[in-house]
């Protein structure tokens, strides 16, 4: 039997249940009244103004008022609505192909109607097909604003949008909270810049709200821009309190015997930058620096070095790459480099399981282990570290933002964060760096090292797939290898593009006696490992391969990579590709292949592609055409933290916010944390991994 309710108990009242374009408001994550007053419209109706019929013109989106005159139900070709509506100056047709009950009763005879839609010639004169229409008073005033059009879903009605935009705009807190010395001179106050880029007031030059260089949309850039580097500032202070092992270097040590085992000299960019890692190890804050450099430039014996260095002082070390073939080539290297000196690699990946992954797992824990390579498999719940004073990740922006802080967090118990080293290959452009990268200390190898030769980058059409084909029967003759990417494992209904396992079967027949693989990510570790050592020892001619291969492969006898449908990748994608090639002795040559027609973003990237080899060049281009969001990758998990700014276009602002972001943390922190969470809230999380 239940037990009565006590006397003061609040009575239970069941959740109340959301209509569905409240949940479509909920899914487009405008739940708070300033999240709907920031969700701003991507284009405007002009509905202040009337145009006499008689003076529409086809192409025109225009607003007319009349009277509804004839209105019938016509079945020529279709079943239709057909409504004809005129006004003092003349007459128009308004045609309805899809249409319900309420619609007729809206376009009745008699009826007076404000009608929008892009104008038509059609056999009865004028038309507009599908309009947007509804009664109206005959004398009911026009709107004194422009009306926006926001970004919205099909469950969410734009007339139901509106409103709760302006219900938003009229609760949130928009409240002056910097001082006026820290704005831009000529911005408008906050709530002002929102209500105008809301609600237009007509006379307002749209051009300049539609290019966003108008001073209502520069003072939401700047704010943002400036909560992203409060955020940053406070991402880095919050580090500087924490404490880290000090890796300090010995000048006898297990760095200095790697430096002289190796059999190739260090260029001065590697030199300059073991420097400065080497210093930041020997501090008692974490590091928190970004190795950059172009395709082959040497990251990899750096990370070694800073290894070697964590190591020596008694400390472990992991590597983590997002892809098992990337994290074998390093797993290789290392072991190659460190094993002579002693040192005991652990491996550990998703293909390692049962009583193999256990003993790595081990090792790991009680310490045996001062190196740890692997995938994602580096940070699942069951490895813990005995001491680990290192986390390098590879190709960071191909991991999320928790899988990151995962590593970091493995040094938790001692109440020590591990140095972070976070390496990219693909060049980071300046605005991105002072932006998303503000707390970050940057590492740059800007020299190749000797030997590696300039690849030279051609654009075919794949009408000449017969002449790629020659050319490679001519490689493989020479004694060289080749490669070619493929977008697609299997064949998709959605997209007609060459596949891997077609193209395979195709080269296979087009060139009788040449060895040719296959690779692709549906494969088994195991096997994958096999082809692509095959590859390496030169007993495979050919391989065919999926994205697999972007990172990480080295083979120096690979002197031609043909790139299938070029223009679906992006630009650093394709540079990345291009470096497998190039790492020997012999000049190497780059095939894109495209199936037209290109479009204008297909024909800028494949440009890009055939004038430079500068991978700084490229992701400076790349930015330009996809934007920080998307050039980002992973870093944000999918969730933009520039929704307003363009780096490309916004230099200015960025500098002012970089220039005001240290006085204001300094002299008013309070003012500095309203303003990261009215802008973040939540979201400054993903500035700090």
């Amino acid at each position: 039997m239940p037990m009565p309710a006590a006397p003061d108990d609040p009575p239970k009242t069941p959740p109340t249940k959301l209509s569905a374009p409240a949940r479509a408001l909920r899914k487009l994550g405008l739940a708070r009244a300033i999240d709907l007053a920031l969700h701003l419209p991507m284009r405007y109706e002009d509905e202040t103004r009337l145009v006499p019929i008689a003076s529409l013109r086809e192409g025109d989106t225009a607003q007319v008022q009349g009277v509804v005159r004839d209105s019938r139900i016509e079945t020529r070709t279709r079943r239709q609505l057909v409504v004809r509506v005129a006004d003092d100056s003349g007459e128009l047709v308004l045609r309805l192909l899809h249409f319900y009950p309420t619609h007729q009763k809206t376009l009745a005879v008699g009826q007076c109607v404000r009608v929008r839609g892009e104008v038509r010639g059609g056999f009865l004169g004028r038309e507009m097909v599908h309009p947007e229409f509804r009664a109206v008073a005959p004398d009911a005033p026009l709107p004194q604003a422009l009306t926006p059009v926001y970004p919205s879903s099909a469950a969410l009605p734009q007339a139901y949008l509106r409103k709760a935009v302006a219900s938003g705009l009229a609760r949130a807190p928009l409240d002056e909270i910097l001082p006026p010395a820290a704005l831009p001179p000529g911005l408008p106050p906050l709530r002002q810049a929102l209500q105008l880029l809301h609600q237009p007031p007509p006379g307002t030059p749209l051009e300049t709200i539609e290019d966003h260089s108008h001073p209502a949309w520069q003072r939401l850039k700047f704010e943002e821009l400036l909560a992203q580097q409060l955020s940053q500032g406070q991402a880095q202070a919050a580090r500087a309190q924490l404490r880290a092992p000090m890796l300090a270097q010995r000048t006898d040590g297990l760095a200095a015997k790697l430096l002289a085992a190796l059999p190739f000299a260090l260029t001065g960019a590697q030199q300059r930058v073991v420097a400065e890692i080497a210093a930041d190890l020997a501090l008692p804050q974490p590091m928190h620096r970004l190795l950059q450099g172009d395709v082959g430039s040497g990251k990899t014996v750096v990370a070694a070095l800073a290894a070697a260095a964590a190591m020596d002082a008694g400390w472990q070390c992991a590597l983590m790459a997002p892809t098992e073939i990337l994290a074998e080539q390093h797993f290789r290297k290392l072991v190659g480099w460190l094993a002579p000196l002693g040192i005991r690699t652990a491996w550990l990946s998703g293909s390692r399981k049962g009583k193999a992954r256990q003993k790595m797992v081990e090792q790991v824990a009680s310490g045996e282990a001062l190196l740890v390579v692997g995938t994602h498999a580096v940070i699942q719940q069951d490895v813990a570290f005995a001491r680990l004073g290192l986390a390098v990740v590879d190709e960071q922006h191909r991991f999320g933002v928790a899988q990151r802080l995962a590593l970091r967090h493995k040094l938790e118990e001692q109440l020590l964060e591990p140095h972070l080293l976070m390496m990219s290959a693909t060049p980071i452009p300046r605005t991105l760096a002072m932006s998303y990268f503000a707390d970050l200390a940057v590492s740059t190898l800007d020299e190749l090292p000797p030997g590696r030769t300039p690849v030279l980058t051609k654009v075919f059409a794949d009408d000449r797939r017969a002449q790629v084909v020659a050319r490679i029967r001519d490689e493989v003759a020479q004694g060289r290898q080749v490669y070619w990417v493929c977008p697609l494992v299997e064949e998709s209904e959605h997209l007609d593009l060459q596949n891997a396992t077609a193209t395979h079967a195709e080269l296979s027949a087009a060139l009788p006696g040449a060895s040719v693989g296959l690779l692709h990510g549906r494969m088994k570790a195991a096997d994958k490992a096999a082809v692509m050592a095959q590859f390496t020892a030169g007993t495979l001619q050919l391989l065919v391969a999926t994205t697999v291969i972007e990172v990480g492969v080295d083979v120096p006898n690979a002197s031609l990579m043909v790139v299938e449908h070029a223009e679906r990748f992006g630009l650093a994608q394709l540079h990345q590709l291009r470096g497998r090639v190039g790492r020997g002795a012999t000049a190497s040559v780059c095939v894109l292949l495209y199936t037209g027609p290109l479009s204008a973003t297909g024909k800028a990237r494949l440009r890009s592609m055939a004038e430079t080899n500068d991978g700084f060049e490229i992701a400076r281009r790349d930015l330009e055409i996809r934007g920080p969001g998307e050039f980002m990758g992973a870093r944000q998990s999918g969730d933009a933290l520039l929704r307003f700014a363009d780096l490309a276009a916004d230099g200015a602002l960025l500098l002012r916010a970089r220039q005001v972001a240290p006085r204001l943390l300094r002299e008013q922190p309070q003012t500095a944390a309203a303003q990261v969470e009215r802008w973040l809230a939540g979201r400054a999380e993903y500035l700090k991994a």
